[in-house]
């Protein structure tokens, strides 16, 4: 069936199409850095909230981030950053739409206690108050947190450990955003995504803004999480930066970070 017959298909090329022409206009890439800078500095990604929990991300990343979780179908999602912990949430609520689409497939029902899709946070604070949060929620049933540095060899070997009995897993890193801290982190966690899974780094767009846009934080152009991607990349040919993502967004927080494993 071409597709002219098929409208659905149809639609998808005319995306894919589109989305594709987005890396020739410079203007509107360069406005989108415009408000990307006014966005840091106003804090607008702190006014978010996913199931009652603050959220310090975009909302065009979280719906990117949707996306790919309904693609991928991980059995887990391995982030490192926790802070309020609405990642977290936000990870939890799609798996358990995955389980509950699952149970409709299969006839079944859906047990929380049971359902094995789960998310693991990593920080090196968490904070009790947001602990205490995070445990009283609703899709706490989900979710299991391991404070500690994510780039110290035990909690490595611990996530590692984790890890291995699930059969398709994605990973977020959204922690210290440091050249040096994301390529760790890459090297200790990215092999945990499975084939057609993927990585995350967040903040990447650090590389793309002025040099005082974060005058108080260790990181800035040339030392941030986009050039460790690069870094990586250069010997991990199993990754590669997921370009219809990447180009389509024109707001986000991790451009150049949408790393799908290809092998």
């Amino acid at each position: 069936m071409d597709n002219n017959n098929d409208p659905i298909r149809e639609f998808e090329t005319e995306r894919e199409n589109r989305i594709a022409g987005y890396g020739k206009l410079d203007a509107w890439k360069g406005l989108s850095t415009d408000w990307m800078q006014s966005a840091f500095a106003e804090k607008y990604m702190y006014n978010f909230a996913w199931g009652g929990r603050p959220i310090i991300q975009l909302p065009s990343d979280m719906v990117a981030f949707q996306e790919v979780v309904w693609a991928a179908k991980p059995d887990l999602i391995i982030e490192t950053g926790i802070a309020h912990g609405g990642s977290l949430i936000l990870s939890a609520s799609l798996l358990a739409m995955l389980d509950y689409c699952d149970a409709v497939a299969t006839g079944g029902v859906v047990d929380p206690k049971t359902a094995k899709r789960r998310v693991l946070g990593i920080d090196i604070d968490i904070r009790a108050h947001n602990k205490a949060a995070i445990e009283a929620h609703p899709l706490s049933s989900k979710i299991d947190m391991f404070e500690g540095s994510s780039i110290e060899q035990p909690m490595i070997e611990r996530v590692h450990d984790y890890a291995k009995d699930y059969e398709r897993v994605l990973v977020c890193l959204d922690s210290n955003h440091t050249h040096d801290h994301v390529l760790a982190e890459l090297n200790a966690y990215a092999d945990l995504a499975t084939k057609d899974s993927y990585c995350l780094v967040f903040d990447t767009v650090i590389e793309d803004l002025p040099a005082d846009t974060f005058p108080d934080r260790p990181w800035a152009p040339g030392n941030n999480a986009k050039t460790a991607v690069h870094e990586f990349l250069k010997s991990h040919p199993e990754f590669a930066i997921d370009q219809e993502i990447n180009q389509k967004l024109l707001i986000s927080a991790a451009p150049d970070g949408w790393l799908k494993r290809i092998g």
